[in-house]
C-alpha cells in the first residue's frame, strides 16, 4: 500500500499519518517494523531492500520517506549531463520499486511542497497506485471553524472576538493554535474563553507590538517607531529579542524579494518563508516591494553593526537599538550617521 501526503499543513498531515499507523495494528509491534528514510539521501537499492524485507514481529512493515519527490524534482532539472542521466535512471528504479510493493509493506511518502511535488514525473508515475492526500494551509473561512471545533473538543466554549484575535495573532500554524487553545480552555475552566484571556495568555501578543514597530520602520514613521520601541522596552521586552525580530523580518523581506524576482507564486513563497498567516505574507511581500536590493544590503549591514556594537560594549543595548531604529527609518542615511542623544555605555 502506498500513501502520498503532501502540503505545508504539517499538523493535519501528521494526524493523517497517525491514523494510518493506527490502522496497521499493534503500535508497539509496528514500531519495531517501521523505517524512516531521508528521501534526499536514500539510494534506489537501499529503498528496494527495505521495501522487500519481510516484517518480523508485526503483520506490516511501515516505511516513511521524507522529500523523495522533491529530491527527484531538483535533480531532474540538472540537464543532460551523465550525472543527470544517472539520476533519471535512479528515479525510474524508485518508481518501479514503489509501484510493486509487497502486500506486507506500507509506504508513506511525505512532501512539504504539494504544488511542486504533484507536478513531478515520479508523482505522476505513482499517483494512480497511491492514496494521495494534500494538506494546504487553512484559510480564514476554514480556520475559524477549526478553532471553535478544537475548543469544543476540549470541552470548552469561546467567544467570536476571541476566535478573531487568535486568528490574527497566530494564523494557520495549527501546532501553535492547538497548544494555545488547550491553555486557554484550562485557564477559563467552566466559562467561555474571552478576548481578554487571549491577550493575557497567548505568547504571540507581544509580537504584535513588535510587528507594529517594524511596520512603522518600513513606513519611515520615525516618531511612531521610536515610541513603540520605548513602549516595548518599558514593558520588559529584551533588547536582544527585539534585535532578533528585526533581523528576522528583514531576512524575510530579502528572501521574499528574491523569490518574487524568480517568478515564484505567492503560495510557494508562503511555504518557503514558513508563514502561516496570509496577512503576514501580504505584509512581507508589500514590504519587499518598497525596498531596492541595494537598500536591503545597507539595512543588513546596519543590523550587523548594531549587534557588534552591543557585543563589543560600544553602546549599551538600548542605545544601540535607538540608533538602529533611527537609521532604519531614515530614507537616506545609515544608522552610523544618525545621532540620538547620549547615554553612558554600560560595561
Amino acid at each position: 500500500m502506498l500513501y502520498i501526503l503532501a502540503g505545508p499543513d504539517d499538523y493535519s498531515l501528521n494526524q493523517s499519518l497517525e491514523e494510518i499507523k493506527k490502522g496497521l495494528g499493534n503500535a508497539a509491534a509496528l514500531a519495531m517494523g517501521t523505517n524512516v528514510l531521508d528521501g534526499q539521501q536514500v539510494t534506489a537499492d537501499e529503498l528496494k531492500q527495505v521495501c522487500e524485507t519481510v516484517p518480523f514481529l508485526s503483520e506490516k512493515r511501515l516505511i516513511i520517506i521524507y522529500g523523495l519527490i522533491e529530491r527527484c524534482e531538483t535533480s531532474g532539472k540538472a540537464g543532460r549531463s551523465k550525472a543527470a542521466k544517472n539520476t533519471v535512471q535512479e528515479t525510474n528504479v524508485f518508481a518501479a520499486c514503489l509501484s510493486q510493493l509487497p502486500e506486507s509493506t506500507v509506504v508513506v511518502m511525505i512532501e512539504a511542497d504539494a504544488s511542486s511535488a504533484l507536478k513531478e514525473a515520479l508523482f505522476q508515475e505513482l499517483a494512480l497506485k497511491a492514496v494521495v492526500r494534500t494538506f494546504p494551509l487553512l484559510k480564514e473561512a476554514r480556520l475559524k471553524p477549526w478553532i471553535q471545533k478544537r475548543v469544543g473538543d476540549m470541552g470548552g466554549s469561546i467567544s467570536q472576538p476571541a476566535v478573531d484575535l487568535l486568528f490574527r495573532l497566530i494564523g494557520s500554524n495549527l501546532w501553535v493554535l492547538a497548544n494555545e487553545i488547550d491553555k486557554l480552555v484550562l485557564f477559563a475552566k467552566d466559562r467561555t474563553v474571552e478576548e481578554q484571556d487571549v491577550k493575557l495568555l497567548v505568547g504571540y501578543a507581544q509580537d504584535v507590538s513588535v510587528f507594529s514597530m517594524i511596520d512603522a520602520i518600513v513606513d519611515f514613521k520615525v516618531e511612531l517607531a521610536g515610541q513603540l520601541l520605548h513602549q516595548l522596552l518599558r514593558g520588559g521586552a529584551a533588547p536582544a529579542y527585539l534585535l532578533f525580530m528585526l533581523d528576522r523580518q528583514f531576512r524575510m523581506i530579502i528572501r521574499a524579494k528574491e523569490l518574487k524576482a524568480q517568478g515564484k507564486p505567492d503560495a510557494i513563497i508562503q511555504t518557503k518563508l514558513g508563514l502561516f498567516n496570509e496577512f503576514a505574507l501580504k505584509r512581507t511581500l508589500d514590504q519587499a516591494g518598497r525596498y531596492s536590493s541595494e537598500r536591503l544590503k545597507q539595512i543588513y549591514r546596519q543590523l550587523l553593526e548594531a549587534d557588534l556594537s552591543i557585543k563589543t560594549g560600544r553602546y549599551d543595548s538600548e542605545v544601540a537599538l535607538e540608533l538602529l531604529v533611527a537609521g532604519l527609518t531614515n530614507r537616506n542615511q545609515p544608522a552610523a550617521k544618525t545621532k540620538i542623544g547620549t547615554r553612558k555605555t554600560m560595561v
